[in-house]
């Protein structure tokens, strides 16, 4: 298979979203709305605004199913990539409002949108790293057990332990990083 060819279910859900099949769309719900759902709220740290933001993230996808190109990355990533643009455009525009208002600084609006993507950075990294590094970090940071003690829960070796450990702290460690000034990753269709 080749390496950019797009896993079996991204293809067949976006095909049945464009052939207009409610039951793809519950589908889809129900495997990514807790995720959607944790991004909103990460970045608006308001329940009611991350159920709209929810419910505009699925919206799009139902009217928009062509919006996701598969040799671009998978579904999971795209819905992520939506969910984040439309949490902070929303932070930003309830920001503006509140320094129209005279509340805050334009430099405080920005460091509220950069540590808010970093966060929902952060928890995507976290839930989309393969079960093992995260049942790892779990244990290290969630249970406080060493790379020892997480070894003998996983039963791994310590060097292994050790292993998922370092790689599960150097993807985490790529959510602090800022995508260069202007850009934005290619092919996710149009911004909501």
């Amino acid at each position: 298979m080749p390496k950019d060819a797009p896993p079996r279910w991204d293809r067949r859900m976006q095909q049945r979203l464009a052939r207009g099949e409610a039951a793809a769309l519950g589908e889809l719900y129900d495997r990514f709305a807790s995720l959607v759902h944790s991004l909103a709220h990460r970045v608006l740290g308001d329940e009611e605004a991350a159920d709209r933001i929810t419910r505009e993230v699925f919206g799009y996808i139902w009217e928009n199913p062509d919006a996701y190109d598969p040799k671009q990355g998978s579904m999971r990533s795209w819905v992520a990539r939506l969910t984040h643009r439309q949490a902070v455009n929303r932070l930003r525009q309830t920001e503006a409002a509140a320094l129209t208002a005279g509340a805050g600084s334009r430099e405080e609006l920005e460091r509220k949108v950069r540590n808010a993507s970093a966060a929902a950075r952060a928890d995507y990294i976290v839930t989309s790293m393969p079960a093992p590094l995260r049942a790892a970090l779990e244990l290290a940071y969630f249970q406080r057990r060493d790379y020892r003690q997480a070894a003998a829960d996983l039963g791994v070796t310590e060097d292994e332990a050790r292993r998922r450990l370092r790689l599960g702290l150097q993807l985490l460690s790529t959510a602090n990083t800022r995508p260069v000034e202007g850009s934005s990753p290619p092919g996710y269709g149009h911004a909501l």
